[in-house]
């Protein structure tokens, strides 16, 4: 018998993997959690039935949500992760000698067992020094900070469930008043081309433009992500992704990427006539 994993994209479109063995399955308070094991993408986890990371392909998102800001701030010291269970964003922060401090915020701390103990090659920095765990809303933790970070990633899921108030303009506001005066905002801002998600998407980017003087947008290509064209946010108080990118800088650091690199980092921003309209940029 044949076991495959199937997600609903539309109502019309569904994407198929199969299915070699699963590894876990098990719900916690919040959601429906999954770990699968597949010869095309190796292991890979779902929440409620919805693709978060493979193996294969996860150092394409986790590149580009934490290499984009770093490259743009090499000073960044202080850094908050709010979602992120499966402990990838982490791990690419971790490469960096100069970070001082990452607080990981999750909702679920059945995710991050799950992933501590079958997928490392996301989890296995998770036990830094540097990291702090908090397994809480997010949307709650931000609203109490006392300390300003000079970068938040937003590493959450989609706008519905667990994930849904990461997606409010209280939200986004509290983060504002969470960063430094130099401080950056990065976040997952869902896909352009299918309905829902484009709807999602839009909202998400009025929202932020009312809190950040600076308010851009950047893509990357990820096979398993529904469309497989996936946006990411990127807001601030001063720096500009582009015109403030120190491309000597990061190059220097010598970190070894599969995907991101300072070219990629440029041409990132440089978004499809479509996906220009939908976010109303000229």
């Amino acid at each position: 018998m044949e076991l495959w994993y199937t997600e609903e994209h539309t109502p019309s479109v569904r994407f198929s993997i199969k299915v070699k063995k699963q590894l876990f399955g098990g719900k916690s308070p919040f959601q429906q959690i999954d770990v699968f094991d597949s010869d095309e993408f190796g292991r890979f986890f779902t929440l409620d039935g919805l693709m978060m990371v493979t193996e294969k392909d996860e150092f394409i998102y986790h590149d580009m949500i934490v290499h984009v800001p770093m490259a743009t701030n090499t000073g960044i010291k202080r850094v908050l992760v709010i979602g992120g269970g499966d402990g990838g964003t982490v791990r690419e922060l971790t490469r960096y000698k100069t970070i001082e401090k990452i607080d990981m915020v999750d909702i679920d701390e059945m995710v991050v067992k799950v992933c501590r103990e079958l997928l490392p090659f996301t989890s296995r920095k998770l036990g830094d020094p540097r990291v702090t765990l908090y397994f809480e809303d997010g949307l709650k933790f931000v609203r109490t900070v006392e300390e300003s970070y000079d970068l938040i990633i937003v590493d959450s899921t989609d706008p519905f469930g667990p994930g849904e108030g990461l997606f409010t303009r209280e939200f986004y506001g509290n983060c504002f008043r969470a960063l430094s005066a130099e401080g950056i905002l990065v976040n997952q801002h869902e896909n352009p081309y299918y309905e829902s998600y484009s709807a999602s998407m839009k909202r998400a980017h009025r929202r932020i433009e009312e809190f950040f003087p600076i308010c851009r947008v950047y893509q990357a290509h990820i096979p398993t992500y529904p469309s497989g064209h996936w946006l990411f946010g990127f807001a601030s108080k001063k720096f500009d992704p582009i015109a403030d990118l120190d491309a000597a800088a990061w190059n220097g650091l010598g970190l070894e990427t599969k995907y991101y690199n300072t070219d990629i980092h440029v041409g990132s921003f440089m978004l499809p006539n479509y996906v220009k309209s939908a976010l109303e940029i000229k």
